[in-house]
């Protein structure tokens, strides 16, 4: 979509140029005017299909320049940024047909949902709408960084999707390692340093590519460098990602900061990973209200169990009566193969593809898909090697 903007302020042009860039598909600030006036005067050859119009230097009689202007481009879909000081400037714009009102300071937000209702009224859709899965340690040593990047590279080779992990650890982020000798040539941090260059190829040729279809944004390997992360810099970075991954996995850790918040507000679901012992139980309880303190809705938090053994003392009833949470999956107790893996830096599909961890990642693709076994078992039993004569 094309659009005019209609400033003197250039710091404003900016931003919404780059926001609008990193948009799939792009809103390209085609054309600029300082005023109402200089809109009616040079009109655009071209018809733009979106009008945004700064009316913080506007007064009481550029009403009637607001409406010329909308009949002017009568298709074009209008957006008014107002520091609110001309009520009667909005009344008029809004008889004028003009639906999306935004406050300024500009909010990144705001501007993207108008955007999203506008290119919908249009018939304008993005490439993809990824979804967003958080997995967050409710205790150091859960296994958590273990579980995300081994379940995205098997939800990338086993259900062929576009897969992107996130390390949002604020020190010591790891996640690399664990699938990958590869040294991240960008990070997190310099994504965020390069913001206003953010797009989809530019997102990918930050990444570490663990295989095709599945790669990882690592964490800043200089914990002081972590600053550079703003909640404004993870919302325009989730925004881009869902345009062009079927699952973007976020790799919490357990630090709960603006950060870490502001992504988990966007998640499609979230899954704390514990162990059934009495300490991550009790921390499990207290992220647990911190999320419903939040508002977070109970059927998108739901438990994963790591190193689960069947007839331990604590059940998996136990588990649910004690926190009020539903668990998703468990993942067995596969000590050799998952060391291997973590000591390799190789995904333990790739390295051990019969184990029992193996095959606990490949349950956990077809729930999270809800791929129907039907569908999934003939994929699965090629991979693992199963027959129809084995036991």
């Amino acid at each position: 979509m094309k659009a005019l903007l209609i400033s003197r302020d250039t710091q404003l042009y900016a931003e919404i140029a780059s926001q609008g860039a990193a948009r799939v598909p792009p809103l390209n600030v085609s054309a600029s005017r300082v005023s109402l006036r200089d809109a009616l005067d040079r009109p655009l050859s071209e018809n733009p299909s979106v009008v945004v119009v700064d009316t913080s230097e506007a007064d009481a009689a550029d009403g009637d320049l607001l409406e010329r202007l909308t009949r002017h481009y009568a298709a074009a879909h209008f957006m008014l940024l107002t520091d609110n000081h001309h009520p009667e400037l909005l009344i008029r714009a809004m008889r004028a047909g003009v639906r999306e009102v935004l406050p300024l300071p500009l909010v990144h937000r705001a501007l993207h949902e108008a955007i999203d209702r506008i290119a919908a009224t249009a018939g304008v859709a993005s490439a993809r709408d990824g979804k967003v899965l958080a997995f967050i340690s409710c205790k150091g040593g859960s296994g958590a960084t273990f579980i995300s990047t081994n379940f995205g590279y098997a939800l990338a080779t086993l259900a062929d999707k576009k897969v992107l992990l996130i390390d949002l650890h604020r020190q010591f982020g790891d996640a690399t390692l664990y699938v990958s000798d590869q040294k991240p040539a960008m990070t997190l941090s310099d994504v965020c340093q390069q913001i206003a260059r953010i797009d989809g190829p530019f997102l990918e040729s930050c990444l570490v590519h663990v295989a095709p279809g599945f790669g990882v944004l690592a964490a800043a390997d200089d914990p002081g460098q972590t600053v550079e992360a703003k909640p404004e810099h993870i919302d325009i970075i989730l925004r881009v990602a869902r345009q062009h991954y079927d699952y973007i996995l976020l790799d919490v850790g357990r630090q709960i900061d603006a950060v870490s918040l502001r992504a988990l507000d966007t998640t499609d679901a979230i899954y704390p990973v514990l162990q059934l012992a009495l300490p991550d139980i009790r921390d499990a309880r207290r992220l647990l209200d911190i999320f419903r303190s939040l508002g977070y809705v109970t059927d998108h938090v739901r438990l994963i169990v790591n190193r689960y053994e069947k007839g331990g003392r604590l059940r998996l009833q136990d588990l649910h009566a004690a926190l009020g949470a539903e668990v998703l999956h468990t993942v067995p107790n596969d000590y050799i193969a998952v060391t291997d893996s973590v000591n390799q830096g190789i995904p333990v599909l790739q390295l051990s593809r019969g184990s029992a961890a193996a095959r606990s990642l490949a349950d956990l693709v077809e729930v999270v898909t809800a791929r129907r076994v039907a569908e999934s078992k003939g994929l699965f039993d090629r991979l693992f090697g199963r027959g129809e004569g084995d036991d």
